[in-house]
């Protein structure tokens, strides 16, 4: 199954935890905080969102940072995924 957002929602895949500090030290996987970095997947068209036209700016590949509790979990073919709006992403990681 493929999913293809609408309007200003992005696809995104929650980037994978760092399983060592920077220290070196090998955190198990109940200490690993959850990381709010995601990888856009697919991004939607823009057009008009409530009455106001929205160009996107995040572009398929980029890494981004968005608010802790945005978005919605979706489970396709045993992959989670969220959806967000371009609103509630806060910055594109370089």
């Amino acid at each position: 199954m493929t999913l293809k957002p609408l309007a200003d929602r992005v696809i995104v895949k929650q980037v994978e935890a760092e399983e060592t500090t920077k220290a070196g030290i090998i955190l198990t996987s109940a200490a690993q905080e959850k990381p709010q970095m995601y990888e856009v997947l697919e991004v939607g068209p823009g057009g008009l969102v409530d009455g106001n036209e929205v160009k996107m700016v995040v572009k398929k590949g980029d890494k981004i940072i968005t608010g802790k509790y945005s978005g919605t979990e979706v489970k396709v073919d045993g992959e989670e995924l969220t959806i967000v709006r371009q609103s509630d992403i806060l910055a594109i990681v370089e």
